[in-house]
């Protein structure tokens, strides 16, 4: 679906943000660029829709190189969700997520009947169509944004940063949403963040990059926590400070809590087949290890 073959960024200044890259993007796969600011990741996404045109190497979009594609044309078949929505704010709900269907040229009845089933597939509720950015929350506005970059029904959907400017409990529930989402439509996703709990959360495979967007390591959610490539990932992902690593411990009631490195509760242990309906039976959480045993020192753990 997307192809990075040999492709490097140098600006005017000199500056390096993108060196000799390749990666190959499954089509129907939402894919993680993750890595600190400045690393090139935003750079990287920017180059398929040709907001930014490589100096060298090529972008390929079902084999074919995106240099040769009109820029607009090629926009408008690309769904793109930025951090802050990026919404029109002199439009309303209904008009911001009509926007690139009414540019291709839908009429104004289907293209009101497409922002309705956008509205229903993010979950806005109907009554806020006419209502405009100002008048909604933080969360409500990213819902509008992924509405209007799925509203043209694109192969592609750019996401760069999207939940990053909302409070921890909204981006868990845009976060919860989007993989829902994504379990519906199989739209080829392709996933900004510096938040490495989002990228374990979300990814089909993930792409940790440092500076200059060299690769430390690709891989799916459970090969990072589970074989870390090297120091910085493990940095990176916080293994080198226990951060990930939970343990059992049985609390008076009798229930299994799971806690932290540092003894604080992370959540409960459930039994097989209690999982949420939209968390597919994938066993444990992308994003932590347990130990097979309990912690030393907790009341599940054997005397000596």
């Amino acid at each position: 679906m997307i192809s990075y073959r040999s492709v490097t960024k140098r600006f005017a200044d000199g500056t390096v943000a993108v060196r000799d890259f390749s990666l190959e993007v499954p089509r129907g796969s939402l894919t993680v660029l993750a890595g600190s600011s400045g690393c090139g990741k935003t750079t990287l996404m920017r180059m398929v829709n040709r907001m930014v045109d490589p100096t060298s190497g090529q972008v390929l979009v079902d084999g074919e190189d995106v240099a040769g594609r009109n820029p607009v044309a090629l926009r408008r078949r690309i769904g793109y969700v930025m951090q802050n929505s990026g919404l029109l704010p002199h439009r309303t709900v209904a008009q911001n997520i009509a926007t690139v269907p009414r540019l291709n040229g839908m009429d104004r009845r289907a293209a009101r009947r497409r922002t309705g089933e956008m509205m229903d597939l993010v979950g806005l509720d109907a009554q806020l169509a006419d209502r405009y950015p100002a008048q909604l929350s933080g969360g409500q506005q990213q819902r509008v944004g992924v509405a209007r970059g799925l509203a043209a029904d694109p192969d592609i959907l750019l996401m760069d940063e999207p939940f990053g400017a909302v409070d921890p409990l909204v981006r868990s529930e845009l976060q919860r949403q989007l993989r829902q989402l994504h379990g519906q439509i199989g739209t080829t996703i392709l996933f900004v963040t510096h938040d490495m709990d989002e990228a374990l959360a979300l990814g089909d495979q993930i792409v940790l990059l440092r500076t200059g967007a060299q690769v430390d390591q690709q891989g799916t959610p459970r090969q990072f926590v589970a074989e870390p490539a090297n120091d910085f990932v493990r940095t990176f992902l916080g293994l080198d400070r226990g951060q990930r690593t939970l343990h059992r411990e049985r609390a008076a009631d009798g229930s299994v809590v799971v806690v932290d490195a540092h003894g604080r509760p992370a959540g409960v242990l459930a039994e097989p087949g209690d999982q949420p309906e939209d968390q597919p039976d994938a066993g444990p959480h992308p994003g932590a290890t347990a130990e097979a045993g309990p912690r030393p020192g907790s009341q599940d753990a054997p005397t000596a």
